[in-house]
This record gives C-alpha cells, sequence and structure tokens, in this order.
C-alpha cells in the first residue's frame, strides 16, 4: 500500500478486502486511470495452497469480467524461485510474482 498510494493519488482508488456480490473478500482491488486490477496476495503454504489461490484469484476475475490478475506470493523458503511469471489460466492470464 505505501508504494501504491503515491502512485493512484488523484488518478484512481485502492480497495482493500473488498467484498464481492456473493459475499468473497479479494485482498486488494486498484481502479487506476479507467481500468481496474485484482491483486490476491498469499503466504506459500505449498503447491497445493498455492493452486487453491490461483483459482480463487480466476473466480475474482470472472466475477469483475476481468481477462488479467496479479497474485503476488510470499516465500520464505530458503531455496525459493523467485521472480515474475505469466501463466494462462482457463482462458485468462495469471500474472504471478513470488518474492
Amino acid at each position: 500500500m505505501l508504494f501504491l498510494k503515491p502512485i493512484i493519488n488523484g488518478s484512481g482508488n485502492c480497495y482493500i478486502e473488498a467484498e464481492t456480490r456473493n459475499r468473497q473478500r479479494t485482498d486488494l482491488i486498484v481502479d487506476y486511470r479507467g481500468e481496474q486490477f485484482i491483486i490476491e496476495t498469499k503466504l506459500w503454504h505449498g503447491a497445493a495452497k498455492h493452486l487453491e489461490g490461483r483459482e480463487q484469484l480466476f473466480h475474482y476475475l470472472d466475477h469483475y469480467h476481468l481477462n488479467t490478475g496479479y497474485m503476488l506470493t510470499f516465500n520464505f523458503n530458503k531455496k525459493k524461485e523467485i521472480g515474475v511469471i505469466e501463466i494462462p489460466y482457463k482462458g485468462k492470464t495469471l500474472v504471478e510474482a513470488v518474492v
């Protein structure tokens, strides 16, 4: 949030834990210059949980009628692979960053 606020200041809005109509809560939604970005944040708890996070993000994208979503994963393992990758997922694009 500290990073995003100065960027979107005056040109958009940022919503934390916004509730959807079906009572789910997205982690972060950014409206910036007429575009909307859905960002899901996760702590690494293994591959199975990570896939659940992708599925969760996919459902949010479907709900908001968007084709691209973002997932930020915090991984505290010593042998982690950091970086950003783009993944096609069920007809949508997920951009994942692991830090």
